[in-house]
């Protein structure tokens, strides 16, 4: 089972965020919505994605940057291997 957080934040300081993210290596998935809630851009995080292929996605990451004001991050995470199963 998989879990979310969402972050709410301004356009500028999205970028550094997502890049912060994935970073930490355990996300599935990264949902950018607008203030309203409003699905802007969603993509799916496999453990293969790096440099070149993730490049043109930070690059339209930073246009939404651009034109927004506030936003939200919904973050789905891998579930905690440590953690024993029912």
């Amino acid at each position: 089972m998989t879990t979310k957080e969402t972050f709410t934040l301004h356009g500028e300081n999205l970028v550094k965020k997502v890049k912060e993210l994935i970073a930490e290596g355990n996300i599935r998935k990264i949902t950018i919505a607008d203030k309203e809630g409003k699905e802007l851009m969603s993509f799916p995080l496999t453990i293969g994605i790096v440099g070149a292929i993730f490049a043109p996605i930070l690059a339209a990451i930073g246009a939404i940057a651009a034109l927004i004001g506030e936003c939200s991050i919904i973050v789905e995470r891998e579930p905690d291997e440590e953690t024993p199963k029912p």
